[in-house]
């Protein structure tokens, strides 16, 4: 009786773990195919353009880490959090390029105690709060590397 337990128990593990593994590799599949198709997009419409801004590539550089995030978590099965990181900071610096290009033309006939200096420094404070963050990851994962329960050791790269 037991046995036959022991096996049904063996076989709804199993199930389960290949629906899991099934639907993991199915969304990791439609994020990356999403991430591919984006940048392609926004590839071709720069080509159109005939020209292309510090934005822009740095919009390029968030796929190209949106994607390389994709493919670490399709290899290794663990999200690597620096990454995410690192498209805030892309994202943000994109923010803060965005906003000084729009503003220079009004910002060059600004008397300078009337610069609106306060988004810039948010967004600068928040860059740096970023790297910080990154900083103590790093630090933290070739301290202190964890073990993942699957796999065996992690071999601290994140």
């Amino acid at each position: 009786m037991n046995d036959s337990k022991s096996k049904m128990t063996d076989r709804i593990t199993l199930t389960g773990n290949l629906l899991a593994d099934g639907f993991h590799y199915l969304a990791l599949f439609a994020i990356g195919s999403a991430v591919v198709y984006s940048a392609a997009l926004e590839f071709f419409h720069l080509i159109i353009q005939g020209k292309a801004g510090i934005d822009d590539i740095l919009l390029l550089f968030i796929y190209l880490e949106l994607g390389a995030m994709v493919g670490i978590y399709f290899k290794t099965k663990r999200m690597p959090v620096r990454f995410l990181i690192y498209v805030a900071i892309t994202a943000l610096t994109r923010m803060l390029v965005g906003l000084i290009q729009a503003d220079h033309e009004l910002l060059q006939s600004m008397p300078l105690d009337k610069l609106p200096v306060l988004p810039l420094l948010y967004i600068s404070g928040a860059i740096l709060i970023l790297a910080l963050a990154t900083l103590v990851i790093r630090y933290g994962s070739s301290q202190y590397p964890g073990s993942n329960l699957v796999d065996g050791p992690v071999d601290g790269n994140e």
